[in-house]
């Protein structure tokens, strides 16, 4: 079996599928890159057991067909090296020799049995297709994917909740200290339904989302769940179990509204945090007479800032506590030039939002507050 193909290109095509591979796999196949040879098409395939990732390119001066494995790190480090140009493979598919032909020399790699590569059985029980279009998506997990937890006790909480109605479709993550609930008024459903994407496939969809510019469908059931991109398949386990009632923790009542420039915010944060306790990151925020005070301290070494920023705020004096980086997470994911803080006590969750909403799109963020010290 051998075929010519570009070396750049099956380079980016292995960087690609190469990212959903574990350091510590179950199986030692799975440290290998399957391909698959057809009618001048070349498969290529990786997979960590629970996420399969799949792409194909087209190959010239095809002679057989077949399927073959490789250790992909050394396949990936050796291509890698090689400028922009035709390289030949040549498979031997008794000994799982392959033989790499470029310009000015020629790679001899020993290949794994195919046959050994765990694939899923075809799962043909699709219940419902959800199709978004790939700027959409990527927005959707670009916002949601920071605040996603890693919690062995609640796995639900590790993955971007799908909640999907005829009406819009709702990305939701959250780690109990932070939420996201995006709304995507253009992406609507079937009928109600919903999931949980775990965050290892959710993240090398938005890897590849850039690249793509056509429209994404997903289709799901209750245990699987299969992302189709125009030049990849991504296919994944789905996370069992309920999700939080995420409507519920979301304050509606919010009387105090601060209206500021974000990125003013954002640096008069970065400036504070560094006085902060290591231990709890405390950002403290003082809101009156249209100015935001930010401010922070560490009694451990006797060192403290306070910076004042500009806003629009004409309600009752009050001070709120925030951890300092998961407030800066929150602000780094709203692209408006301007949010509003809405806030109740010192005790119930503040609620971020931009200033104006963009189109289609529905964003609300939620942080918990920390105790203040007296």
């Amino acid at each position: 079996m051998r075929f010519n193909v570009s070396s750049t290109a099956l380079c980016n095509k292995l960087q690609t599928v190469s990212r959903v591979q574990s350091n510590k796999n179950s199986l030692p196949i799975l440290d290998c890159i399957l391909f698959e040879l057809s009618n001048n098409v070349l498969s290529i395939t990786a997979s960590d057991s629970e996420t399969i990732i799949t792409t194909t390119i087209e190959v010239s001066d095809c002679d057989g067909y077949g399927r073959f494995a490789i250790e992909s790190k050394q396949l990936i480090n050796s291509i890698k090296e090689i400028s922009d140009q035709p390289i030949t493979f040549n498979i031997n598919t008794d000994t799982q020799q392959v033989l790499i032909n470029y310009q000015n020399g020629k790679y001899n790699l020993m290949g794994q049995n195919a046959d050994e590569y765990p694939l899923p059985a075809n799962d043909n029980n699709v219940n419902e297709t959800l199709t978004v279009s790939a700027e959409t998506l990527l927005s959707g997990l670009t916002r949601s994917l920071f605040a996603t937890a890693d919690d062995e006790l609640r796995p639900q909480m590790n993955g971007v909740f799908f909640d999907i109605t005829p009406e819009f479709t709702t990305l939701v993550a959250s780690d109990g200290h932070k939420l996201v609930r995006n709304r995507m008024l253009a992406v609507h459903g079937n009928s109600n339904s919903s999931f949980i994407l775990p965050k290892k496939p959710a993240l090398l969809v938005k890897t590849i989302l850039p690249k793509e510019e056509s429209e994404v469908q997903i289709s799901y059931n209750d245990r699987n769940a299969k992302v189709q991109l125009a030049n990849y398949t991504i296919s994944c386990r789905l996370i069992e179990g309920r999700y939080p009632n995420y409507n519920s923790v979301i304050p509606t009542d919010n009387p105090f509204r601060v209206h500021v420039d974000r990125l003013s915010f954002i640096s008069a944060l970065r400036r504070v945090s560094v006085f902060a306790s290591a231990s709890s990151s405390l950002i403290k925020l003082h809101i009156e007479n249209n100015t935001l005070t930010v401010s922070a301290q560490d009694l451990e070494f006797s060192t403290s800032a306070e910076e004042s920023v500009m806003c629009e705020y004409d309600g009752n004096p009050m001070s709120i506590g925030f951890n300092g980086p998961f407030l800066l997470e929150v602000l780094n994911n709203i692209t408006s030039q301007d949010i509003v803080l809405e806030l109740a006590d010192p005790s119930r969750a503040g609620v971020l939002l931009p200033s104006e909403q963009t189109q289609d799109e529905d964003l609300i963020m939620l942080l918990m507050p920390m105790m203040l010290q007296d």
